[in-house]
């Protein structure tokens, strides 16, 4: 039976490590690290997610600005405003909340974004960083993952790893962060024949694809790490990921539930990556 990997006692240790550095901030007179989040529209999901993400900026100490706007805001405005909080001395990160009304260009208002404030690192320059492993921030899921792995004493150094998705928010990034670490990375998408053949190799199984149940047990390598970055829901609404938990959790050593897994780590890497941005704006 596998070990759980606990994301929130996980993304709680760190979150207690930031507060502890806010506080010497507070202490030694310096800026407290400020957090910007642009909402556009009424997504429920979104609004749900900027109410945990001002809830975790209060809990460590952080200072936050939420800017809520109306479905019909344009694409002039919202750049207005982005170029506005690029100004602000008091905001050190800007997170622009997806997805965004058709009529706005996500990738425009994400370019426009200053890169040293771009604390979801998904500005081109900051992936570009990132490729060559020089960058000063990481987008928040797979760092979190990377995180959890470290957390747990598992080194993909060596190791086979496999990454279900290739999404730019977490597939690819994830895979570059899992090179970094010496791991041998291969990545596999919708397009992927021969998935279970390929997932049954891997110490390491990164389940990105946004699928309910895609990885099932006989896709999963006897003793296998599996990590679940997958949000989706049951037929009675109930929360669950990308891998059949009950019954991998049989056969891997350690495993990540959903939720209380990857989730939690996210909106914790949000935080340390304002912080990373406020001291560098020092």
């Amino acid at each position: 039976m596998a070990q759980i990997i606990d994301g929130k006692l996980v993304s709680s240790k760190i979150k207690e490590e930031i507060k502890l550095e806010i506080k010497n901030i507070k202490k030694s007179g310096g800026q407290i690290p400020g957090l910007a989040v642009v909402i556009v529209g009424d997504d429920p999901a979104s609004k749900v997610y900027v109410r945990n993400k001002r809830k975790d900026c209060e809990e460590v100490g952080m200072y936050s600005e939420e800017y809520a706007l109306p479905e019909n805001t344009s694409q002039e405005e919202a750049l207005e405003l982005v170029k506005k909080l690029n100004d602000k001395s008091d905001i050190h990160g800007i997170l622009v909340q997806s997805p965004l009304p058709k009529h706005i260009d996500e990738n425009l208002i994400v370019e426009n974004i200053s890169p040293s404030k771009d604390v979801d690192a998904f500005h081109p320059q900051n992936v570009g960083r990132i490729t060559i492993g020089r960058y000063s921030f990481l987008p928040c899921t797979p760092a979190g993952v990377m995180e959890l792995l470290k957390y747990y004493n598992i080194d993909p150094c060596g190791k086979e790893c496999v990454v279900v998705g290739r999404s730019n928010i977490v597939g690819k990034p994830q895979a570059l962060m899992l090179l970094q670490a010496n791991g041998t990375v291969t990545i596999c998408h919708s397009k992927t024949v021969g998935l279970g053949n390929i997932t049954k190799r891997a110490d390491i199984l990164v389940a990105a694809i946004g699928k309910r149940n895609i990885i099932t047990a006989d896709m999963v390598k006897e003793g296998a790490v599996v990590i679940d970055v997958g949000m989706n829901k049951k037929d009675d609404g109930k929360l669950c990921g990308d891998v059949d938990f009950a019954e991998v959790e049989k056969i891997a050593s350690y495993i990540t539930p959903v939720p209380g897994g990857v989730g939690p780590m996210t909106r914790t890497m949000l935080l340390k990556n304002t912080l990373t941005a406020a001291k560098m704006g020092k």
